[in-house]
Formats: structure tokens, sequence, C-alpha cells
């Protein structure tokens, strides 16, 4: 018999991570609900004509495509096989697996304009899917935590995101990260300025990689991609400043004083920072990057991304401006803006660090025990008694020895045991003994609840 497996790329979470993957959750859902989002839901599949298109070309090679029910090979032809799987794909599949939360929203949002109000906020947490090549912080399925507000161009929005972030990761624990902030006005500027303008697109796509394989390897992928050689050199001023953050700005617009487009994205960034400035809140960890470029093709202002310092893990948050995206689904003039967390992420950032609080993984608080049939009456009378003062108590299901019961609480880390014998059910009591010191008290019901309450 096969023994049973997991797809490459997604996991199975027990317990213990659960209880950690919810306390990432939690906090993230009280943080966007006190920024005033809402949350809402969409399909784990869409209609491939919703996502195609939408994330580039690399994107939609990463779309988990499914097939169509039945006899799907009924109207594929011998001509569509030789003509390859671009002839094929549209008759043999029509639906895909999300690949990202925002393109769906935005659907959500055409769909749904005549009753929604507008500014509209809205969260939502939902497992995405990517056909990606499976690595340590990479996943073919994972959670995505998104919160996103369209019917607006003000910058609050961008400067509420960057308040958002910080919240969540001062409640995580986590200290060392660095939300980097840039353009894609500014992205484009650049294009313009080194005489390359109308390739902002495919210089984002390699720009986007620099990171992971260093200039030297990104300017030989941008040659490839039909820049000439003078133009990529005119970047090496902005790829190699060192002028420290304060001079980021100046130097921008010096750069990019002969692009309209690009000091225009200048000029947003300088208002998001002086909205934070006029909020009481400074710009703690986040740094201006000025060749960050998000791969995406929907960005058209503001972007966003934050690491993790000092950790194996990339970036585990990011978003951007997207103002023309509702437009390919027929609604125009429908500004955007929203980021997205990625939680598995966080979750193995977190472990590496090893950060989670020792509550977030709190399960059962007092297992009921007995000896005899007539302690485990008691121990019945007792338990919704426990749990209506918000005490996570259970009994142990089966009448065993003693020491199997105190075993079994001892294997799932519950604390704190409830021995209920003759002499407990006489003064009506329980001995409550505590399973890491050994400690053993009789307390009565009222004492119990104030004690583990």
């Amino acid at each position: 018999m096969q023994k049973p497996s997991l797809p490459k790329g997604t996991r199975d979470f027990g317990p213990i991570q659960m209880a950690r993957r919810n306390f990432i959750l939690d906090t993230i859902k009280d943080t966007f609900r006190l920024f005033g989002y809402n949350q809402i839901e969409t399909p784990a599949m869409e209609n491939l004509s919703t996502l195609t298109g939408k994330y580039g070309d690399e994107g939609d090679q990463l779309l988990f495509k499914i097939l169509n029910s039945g006899d799907y090979l009924k109207k594929v032809s011998a001509e569509d096989l030789e003509n390859g799987s671009a002839a094929t794909l549209t008759k043999v599949s029509e639906k895909g697996l999300r690949y990202d939360l925002t393109v769906p929203f935005a659907r959500f949002v055409v769909m749904n304009r005549n009753e929604l109000t507008f500014p509209f906020k809205r969260f939502q947490i939902q497992p995405v899917w990517r056909a990606d090549r499976p690595q340590k912080g990479r996943y073919r399925e994972f959670y995505q935590c998104d919160a996103d507000v369209v019917g607006t161009d003000s910058l609050v929005c961008e400067a509420e995101i960057i308040l958002m972030i910080r919240r969540v990761f001062k409640h995580l624990g986590i200290e060392d990260y660095t939300i980097k902030v840039n353009n894609r006005k500014i992205l484009t500027g650049i294009s313009e300025v080194i005489g390359e303008a109308g390739k902002e697109g495919p210089l984002c796509v390699a720009i986007d990689k620099l990171d992971k394989i260093g200039w030297e390897k990104v300017q030989e992928e941008l040659e490839q991609r039909g820049f000439q050689n003078d133009s990529v050199q005119k970047l090496n001023p902005l790829v190699q400043y060192n002028g420290g953050e304060a001079g980021k700005l100046e130097f921008l617009k010096s750069f990019l004083s002969s692009s309209e487009v690009g000091l225009e994205g200048v000029k947003e960034l300088e208002e998001t920072f002086e909205i934070l400035s006029q909020m009481g809140e400074g710009l703690d960890h986040v740094e201006l990057d000025m060749v960050l470029a998000r791969g995406l093709s929907y960005y058209t202002g503001a972007i966003f991304e934050v690491k993790v310092n000092n950790v194996s893990i990339g970036s585990v948050s990011g978003g951007g401006r997207y103002d023309n995206l509702t437009g390919v689904f027929g609604l125009q003039g429908v500004s955007g803006v929203g980021f997205s967390f990625g939680v598995d992420r966080l979750y193995d950032v977190m472990e590496e660090l090893s950060i989670f609080p020792k509550e977030s993984v709190q399960g059962t608080q007092l297992l009921l025990t007995y000896f005899d049939h007539k302690g485990y009456g008691y121990a019945l009378s007792l338990l919704s008694q426990l749990r209506a003062n918000g005490i996570i108590a259970e009994i142990y299901p089966d009448q065993a020895k003693m020491k199997k019961q105190l075993d079994y609480a001892s294997k799932n880390g519950v604390p704190f045991v409830g021995i209920c014998g003759d002499q407990e059910i006489a003064d009506k009591t329980i001995a409550l003994k505590e399973l890491e010191t050994g400690n053993q008290e009789s307390l009565n019901l009222e004492e119990l609840t104030k004690k583990l309450g």
C-alpha cells in the first residue's frame, strides 16, 4: 500500500502550530479592525479570464489551472495539441486557484459597486496558491492577510499602512525590521531619465531581483531585455547611492529633474512622510529604497516591502497603490491601495527568532481526574461550572488508572489536574495539582476559579 503524502509546497498544522498561527492572525485582525477595515471573503477559484494578465508574464506562469470537469479534452483538436499549451489551455481549463487576494477583491468591488459605500475599506484573510518552486519561506499554498481601501487617492491611506505594519510587528514582538518604500512613478521616471522611456515594465522585473542576484546579474538581464549599455550604466548612481536616508529625496529630485512623472512620485512620498509627521509619528523602521520594484504589473504609485533583518526569510509583507486595477473589469476611475502580510513567513520568522509567547499555545488549563465511577460523576458535575467561569477544562473521558490520566495531562501540556476523590466529594472541593512543581492544594470551586481565571 502506498504511503500517504502531501503535495510539495503544502503543510499540515498541528495544535501547537495552529495556536501560534492564530496568535499571528488575531494580532493582524485586531489591527485591521482598529483602523476601520471590514472583513470579506471570495471563492478559492476564479475564472481564468479574471486572473490572467494581472500579474505579468511571470505571474501568469505560476497560476494553478483547474481542468474542466468531465471529458475536458472533448473540445481539443489535434491541431490545438500541435500548437502547444496556449492553444489548448482555454479549451481544457476555464478556472484557476486565486494567486493573491487583490485581484479577486477588485473583481468583488466591480460586481458589488452599487451596494458599496466608497471609500471602501476591507480586509481578507484566506489561502492563495502559486505554482512556484518550493523552498524555505516559499510555499505553493499559503495564507495572505490583506487590507485594501478603494475609492480614494488620499495619501493618508499610505501613511496608515506604515502604521498598521508597525503595530502588528510591535504586538508580535518583532523589533528588527525594515519597511522599504518607493513609488512606481519614480521607476517610470528613472526609465525616462536613462533614455529607455516606456520600458519601466521590464526595468521593474529585472530590478526586482536586485537583492536576490546582485547588480552585476541585473545588468546582464537588462541588456538581454534590450536596454542599451549606456542606459544601464546611468543606473549606477541609484544602485550605489550611500548618502543616507535624509538625502535620498533631494538626490531623487536632482536625478529625476527632467521627468515630470518621476518628480510626481517623489512629491507623493514627501507628502506621505509629512502626513505621518502630522499624526505625531516618525519614520521609525522606514527606508526609502530608490530601486525597490515589485514585479506585479498593476502597481502605479506607492510600493511597500517589509523585511525582518538578520533572519533567513525574505520579505514578509508588501503592497502598493493600483490606480488602474478595476479598470480592466469595467470600472474606471477607482483608485486603490493596500498591502498583504504573509502569515506563513511571519510564522517562520518568529519561530527562527524563538519569540512566540508561551501563552500563545496555551490549551486546556485543567484536566479533571478521578479514581472511580463516583469521582467521575462528581467531576462531570463540576465541568460546566468551570467552563462557565472561563476555565478551559476537560475531563478524562475513559475510566482509567490515575497514572494514565496524569500522563495524558503531561503529554498534552495541561498545567493543572483536578483530582476528584472521596474526600473532595465529601468536602465539595477539588485537589488541584500543578504538574510542573508537584504542589497540591484543596480548593473549593470559587477559590479554584480565582486561581486559574
